[in-house]
């Protein structure tokens, strides 16, 4: 009797911070959008050889390294009217799914948790490749786009206009750029 095995090479992916970003985009006094970014944020992945279609991912950022070049809307972006970093100090995100369009673009399902509520959100992710970088090793890269409706993370403050509109809008564009750096395999 002749047995088959078939080995699966599990790898680990780690997001380079040098050439990656996390950032949002919200309406404000709904004429135009204001941008933030998260400064320190890691992703973990992991797959069955390359193929990012069986990852598992992970994501942690930071509240404190929110920055949208204005200290004093950071400072109130972290209380408690938005992020509230005193009691949840961070935001993540698990990946429950990944379902392929094509070669290049799927979408990402998965939990995001913000302000200490959980919620399924869906991404959608554009593959750029694989490439071997002469410095750091085997990496992939991809573009990350999304929208997420920010009171269901009970994140509701807003102000009245004298026009009678709201200062900020309710959905959140969710972006960025992500170059995952190779691990190891095992």
């Amino acid at each position: 009797m002749k047995l088959n095995f078939k080995i699966m090479i599990k790898s680990k992916w780690l997001s380079d911070p040098v050439h990656s970003e996390l950032g949002f985009k919200i309406r404000h006094l709904m004429i135009s959008n204001v941008s933030g970014s998260f400064k320190d944020f890691q992703v973990q992945a992991e797959t069955d050889g390359d193929d990012f279609s069986t990852a598992s991912i992970s994501l942690t950022a930071k509240i404190a390294s929110l920055s949208t070049d204005d200290e004093q809307r950071d400072t109130h972006l972290k209380n408690s009217d938005f992020f509230d970093m005193g009691n949840h100090p961070e935001l993540t995100f698990e990946s429950k799914e990944i379902e392929k369009v094509d070669e290049c673009s799927f979408i990402l399902h998965g939990d995001l948790t913000m302000k200490g509520t959980t919620k399924p959100v869906s991404l959608n992710v554009e593959f750029g490749g694989l490439v071997s970088d002469p410095t750091h090793g085997k990496k992939a890269g991809f573009t990350i786009t999304g929208k997420i409706k920010r009171s269901e993370w009970h994140i509701n403050f807003n102000r009245v206009l004298d026009t009678g509109d709201v200062g900020l809008g309710e959905e959140v564009k969710i972006f960025s750029e992500l170059q995952l750096l190779k691990q190891a395999s095992s």
